[in-house]
Order: C-alpha cells, then structure tokens, then sequence
C-alpha cells in the first residue's frame, strides 16, 4: 500500500466554461485520493468516532502540468513521505489517459487528538500502516512558510456559512481557495487561472467568524491573506502564480 491510487472521471464541477479542469477541481481530486488512501490504513474519516484521531492539513503546494478537458479519465497517485513524530508529507502525481503527468503536489498535514483537540504523536504503528515512500515529485521536499505581504491593495469581506463547515466543524480546506478567489481584482479573476497554488493554513476558521480577504501582487504572484476580522488572527495565506 506504499502508493495508492484511485481512477476518475473529470466531471461538470470540476471544470471552467471552457471545460478545462479548474484549480478547486483538481484539489478537490487530491483530496479525495487522499481520504481514500486514509480510509484503506484505517485513519480515514468514518473512523474518527472510534480512534479519536483525524488528520489535519497544514499546506498544499500543487502545480498544473496540463489543462484536461470535461469527460477526460485521471489516474490519481498518491503516498505517504517518511513521517516524524508530529507531521508528516505526502505527495501527488495525476495521469492522463496517455500517462502524461497533468499535476504534482505534496501536502503537509498533522494528526489531531479529537478528544483533547491537541496535536498529538504520530505513532510507529500508523507509520507502518502508510508504508512511506522515499520520493518526491519537487526538487524542494519541503513546503515553504509563505510571508504575507507588508501592504494589500483589495479586500473582500466574507463571514462564514454552515455550508462551509466539514466534519472536523471548521471551514473546508477547499473553500478557503474559493472565498480566497473572491479578493481577486477582476481582471486577475477572469484571467487563466495560475497554474501554481500554494496554501498555508494558520488557525481554522469556524461557523460564523468574519474574515477578511487581503489581496496583493508581489514578485509577479498573487497573494490573499485571510484574517479574523475581530481579532485580527492569522487564518491562512494564498499565493497563486
């Protein structure tokens, strides 16, 4: 099980008015590999009511290779890197009908104590059942903390829907993507998308806070910073480029 993988189908909600493959639709592949990866160790969602542990996403940094249509089939990969006691990587490499690579990625993710809501180890026994692999699809393994920027020049202001909420009561990890879009300015927003994406989640955002959106270009990249509006926390930072 050291490489898992799953087949699918580019379908109606994962792709543009082009019909080509959005960002929000190829991280929503990943993810869903992923959790299915996690649901074959044991560690996957239906299982938090009884271990009490569930995996938490600290960042992405994914890069679009190729633009695949509407209909087109993907053979989504995916495996674990080796995991220290706290955090672990795991990467991504999708296919085409042609075996053409048409995305890498690697995520960095923890594991949650859902009784105690605390970060806790993770154990010989969890490594042992993702059978790590020692490859990776970046020169650079590791993800690199993103900084915000010193100024912004566009705001956009969200508060936070129960459709927002997945199982862990916090603001799925891929709708910060999608509020983050919304900072764009106009001509950026219905510009191609950028075919790199990387996200740094802080703090989670729950049901009802307030955030705002803080756009800026710097360095020919576009980044949203997303912030508690009352208390000004960090939540996370998007940079597309």
């Amino acid at each position: 099980m050291a490489i898992f993988e799953h087949n699918y189908t580019v379908n109606i909600s994962n792709v543009n008015s082009e019909a080509k493959i959005t960002n929000l639709g190829m991280l929503s592949i990943l993810e869903d590999v992923a959790c299915r990866h996690s649901d074959t160790a044991g560690i996957g969602i239906k299982d938090i009511p009884v271990i009490h542990l569930s995996w938490m996403l600290l960042a992405w940094k994914v890069k679009i290779l190729k633009r695949v249509y509407y209909g087109t089939k993907l053979r989504a990969c995916t495996w674990a890197r080796p995991i220290n006691r706290f955090n672990t990587y795991r990467d991504f490499a999708v296919y085409d009908e042609n075996g053409e690579v048409v995305c890498i990625a690697t995520s960095k993710w923890t594991l949650v104590d859902t009784q105690k809501g605390a970060i806790t180890k993770i154990t010989d026994d969890i490594i042992e059942k993702y059978e790590p692999e020692p490859k990776n699809v970046f020169e650079n393994p590791d993800i690199d903390k993103l900084v915000e920027p010193a100024s912004f020049s566009n705001e956009y202001i969200y508060r936070t829907e129960r459709r927002d909420i997945d199982v862990n009561k916090h603001m799925h990890n891929l709708n910060y993507l999608g509020v983050a879009y919304e900072a764009l300015p106009e001509d950026v927003y219905f510009s191609p998308e950028c075919n790199n994406i990387e996200i740094m989640y802080k703090r989670g955002i729950k049901l009802g806070d307030t955030i705002k959106c803080l756009y800026e270009n710097e360095n020919d990249a576009h980044y949203i910073t997303m912030r508690n509006a009352d208390n000004n926390a960090l939540n996370a930072i998007v940079k597309l480029y």
